[in-house]
């Protein structure tokens, strides 16, 4: 008799184990993504009279795309020519096309910033964002609409989730009617977080712009705010406004996390603390039985990237490929700048952050391969693409999911390399703003083909 109730007992465990389904996904959330003055000039090519963001976003690309759900904050309006940064930001679409390519599936677009250019920059920022299928919120054409898409559905993967954005102001610029721009109202909130919890997501994330700027800890409205959204039912809460770091807190006991300030991810300023920010990374698990459908937060680490300016030009470089780089961080000035805003982040985050480490890419064994980068969408004709000295180095292609192409030159195994090359191209070619870039991942690089035989 015992053993028959042992075996039953195996039995059982063993049907619910195969009824057990456990998924994953990671969602990967970055800091405050604006447009300077400098910032825009950098992006303008004067020979072709168009914006390429191209060469800014190069290097954090490979991230970007490598996780299942990307999302970031739009401090900034699309709102269509004249183009300006600070104070009223109204930046080309061809960065919102390059935030497509990059990988990013969802943008917020409540903050400080929201009314730079009123109705219009409220509406054809929307209107930009949904015809490249950017997923948004934050901002609305008028109430119905809110009422309709809000809190935001997220499904990807298997998993659903309930999306909401706030901001603490739009800088003294009053709403314009019909606009709505989600302001942080606590009976407002309370009344959209139980509208998500009717949704019945797997997770609620609340994305909120709030803070005193450049201040590297949160203040007491902050906590405020990030309790109520815990009691509420948010499991993810993200920080924007400040500009710099502030830290991350994952409560493994209660299954929350808090990131107050993701600082920035792209921008023009250059003050200590604010030429950079940090990548969060959160893994959520979900395991299904039969009855039950349980989500929770599996693994959470950030990592860091600066924005080096060097030449008139912004570039994105997270520390796993440039730490320690002198090839690309030439300038001891700039090495300085990235050593220090490294030093600095992390000091403050290892002090104050709990649970949530910085991922460690010591044992990382990619090779680092460079190529001359010739451009993007150029109308490659037979007579460029049989250039004798293209030709020698060798073209290849990365066709986007969008189908935009961008053009490589050679590849070589060390800088030096690449550098005599681009000097070759620069001098011999019609390609003045070719550029060196360092190839991760070779898997999306094809073999050129000339283009009378391309369909």
């Amino acid at each position: 008799m015992h053993k028959l109730r042992l075996l039953f007992i195996f039995q059982f465990v063993s049907l619910a184990v195969a009824a057990q389904d456990t998924t994953r996904i990671s969602l990967l959330f970055v800091g405050d993504i604006m447009q300077h003055d400098s910032n825009i000039a950098a992006a303008y090519n004067s020979t072709d009279k168009k914006y390429d963001y191209s060469a800014c976003f190069e290097h954090a690309a490979p991230i970007l795309r490598s996780a299942d759900l990307t999302i970031g904050n739009l401090e900034l309006t699309l709102a269509g020519a004249p183009y300006k940064g600070y104070p009223q930001f109204s930046a080309p679409d061809a960065l919102a096309v390059q935030l497509k390519r990059l990988g990013f599936d969802v943008l917020v677009t409540a903050n400080n910033h929201s009314l730079d250019r009123r109705k219009k920059g409220v509406e054809r920022t929307i209107r930009v964002l949904d015809s490249l299928q950017i997923q948004h919120t934050g901002t609305f054409r008028d109430s119905a609409e809110r009422a309709s898409i809000y809190p935001l559905q997220i499904e990807k993967n298997g998993f659903r989730f309930s999306l909401l954005n706030y901001t603490y102001g739009t800088n003294g610029i009053p709403v314009t009617k019909p606009n709505i721009v989600n302001l942080i109202d606590t009976v407002a909130i309370k009344v959209d977080m139980a509208k998500a919890r009717a949704q019945q997501t797997d997770a609620i994330i609340v994305f909120m712009h709030w803070g005193a700027e450049y201040q590297s800890l949160p203040n007491a409205e902050q906590k405020k705010l990030a309790a109520l959204c815990f009691r509420e039912g948010a499991k993810l809460v993200i920080g924007a406004h400040p500009h710099v770091l502030q830290p991350m807190v994952w409560n493994q006991k209660e299954d929350q996390l808090i990131a107050y300030s993701l600082g920035n991810f792209i921008s023009g300023q250059r003050p200590r603390y604010r030429d950079g920010g940090a990548m969060l990374w959160v893994d959520l698990q979900k395991i299904v039985t039969d009855t039950v459908s349980t989500t929770s937060i599996h693994n959470a680490e950030y990592e860091l990237e600066w924005v080096k300016k060097s030449n008139e030009l912004f570039t994105v470089l997270p520390l796993r490929y440039f730490e320690g780089d002198t090839l690309f961080v030439k300038s001891k000035t700039l090495r300085d700048a990235f050593t220090l805003f490294t030093k600095d982040s992390r000091a403050l985050l290892t002090k104050h952050n709990v649970m949530v480490n910085e991922k460690d890419y010591s044992t990382r064994t990619d090779s680092i391969i460079y190529s001359i980068n010739l451009g993007m969408d150029l109308e490659m004709d037979s007579v460029l693409l049989n250039d004798p000295l293209v030709k020698f180095y060798g073209a290849h292609r990365i066709v986007h999911e969008d189908s935009e192409t961008t053009w490589l030159a050679g590849t070589f195994y060390e800088y030096e390399l690449a550098q005599q090359a681009l000097v070759e191209i620069w001098s011999k070619t019609p390609f003045r703003r070719a550029r060196i870039v360092r190839r991760v991942d070779l898997e999306d690089v094809r073999p050129a083909t000339s283009p009378a035989s391309m369909n």
